[in-house]
């Protein structure tokens, strides 16, 4: 009988095996991506420029959106575990709460790989790499930005910042890297602060609650992402004031929206934050399948962009 057991499990693990290789071309790496949502134009770009990369037949793409709710992605890592993927990918809602997964997906011997955000855990095996920008430098970008257009103006300057979704790493430490600069500068009173969940519709809403509790003595607006700024900016022209001119504006990513806002005016200034890095993924993704030793952190290069530049940099924009 116990021999029987033994064979039984032998044959469910080979069973297995011929299942998740089912159908898979020789060489062909099996990924499972797990996409925050589709909230801006810059994760639109993102997950077309990792579903281009990601193709047959050098892969075999398995791809979930969380629709920006981290319940969603932990049952995407786990299905994708259940199915003995190659190699999951995912871009973390929040930084937290990744623990207990991870160590799932490490227990099934399957590498994980951290795109455009980071996770807080305290085993830092527990994935292999995290290929993205550097959120706080883009946050100090925005800063420097702000304190060289702000030469010559007197104080007191009144700041408003919309967040993105409470708990992201972009959110964390945008907001950190911008304050590591203004900080420095006591001109600069930041009078109001919240989340717009990184969405256009939800940055008007907060821009409007804003400008009501300010009376309108708003001087700059610091966004963390373009498309909170693109809605607070219709926020600011409802309310009779002129965006760029009445309320600078500074926010980060670089999309196609932002620029055609800079070309009428309207904002100010973005930092790029790079989405187009599929192919890197791809190759990132392909080293760690053959267990080829891989940076720990790998930066995508990026630059920062005003409104004199937009007009001529807009017809090359590619997101």
């Amino acid at each position: 009988m116990k021999n029987a057991c033994v064979l039984l499990a032998m044959l469910a693990i080979v069973l297995a095996g011929c299942s998740r290789d089912e159908g898979k071309q020789a060489g062909q790496v099996t990924v499972g991506f797990s996409q925050v949502g589709a909230e801006s134009e810059w994760r639109t770009a993102n997950t077309a420029s990792v579903k281009s990369a990601l193709v047959a037949p050098g892969f075999d793409l398995k791809f979930s959106d969380a629709q920006q709710k981290q319940e969603n992605q932990i049952k995407a890592l786990r299905s994708f575990i259940a199915q003995r993927v190659d190699v999951i990918a995912f871009s973390p809602v929040v930084e937290s709460g990744w623990e207990p997964v991870l160590r799932e997906a490490k227990a099934a011997g399957i590498p994980v790989v951290l795109t455009d955000r980071a996770v807080k855990v305290s085993d830092a095996s527990l994935y292999a790499s995290l290929i993205g920008s550097d959120f706080i430098e883009e946050g100090r970008k925005a800063g420097r930005w702000l304190l060289q257009d702000s030469t010559g103006k007197p104080g007191p300057i009144r700041v408003v910042e919309l967040q993105g979704t409470v708990g992201s790493a972009p959110a964390i430490d945008r907001m950190k890297g911008f304050h590591e600069v203004i900080d420095t500068d006591p001109r600069f009173k930041l009078v109001r602060s919240q989340s717009g969940d990184f969405t256009r519709a939800k940055g008007k809403e907060v821009m409007e609650a804003f400008l009501k509790a300010e009376g309108g003595h708003i001087d700059v607006l610091f966004a963390h992402n373009d498309d909170m700024a693109i809605g607070a900016i219709q926020a600011i022209e409802e309310a009779g004031l002129t965006p760029g001119k009445d309320i600078r504006i500074v926010s980060i990513d670089g999309v196609r929206g932002a620029f055609e806002a800079m070309k009428a005016g309207k904002l100010n200034a973005t930092i790029e934050c790079n989405p187009l890095f599929g192919a890197q993924l791809a190759q990132l993704i392909r080293d760690v399948h053959a267990g080829k030793p891989v940076p720990k952190r790998i930066v995508v290069e990026e630059g920062v962009f005003t409104q004199d530049q937009a007009a001529a940099a807009l017809p090359g924009r590619k997101y």
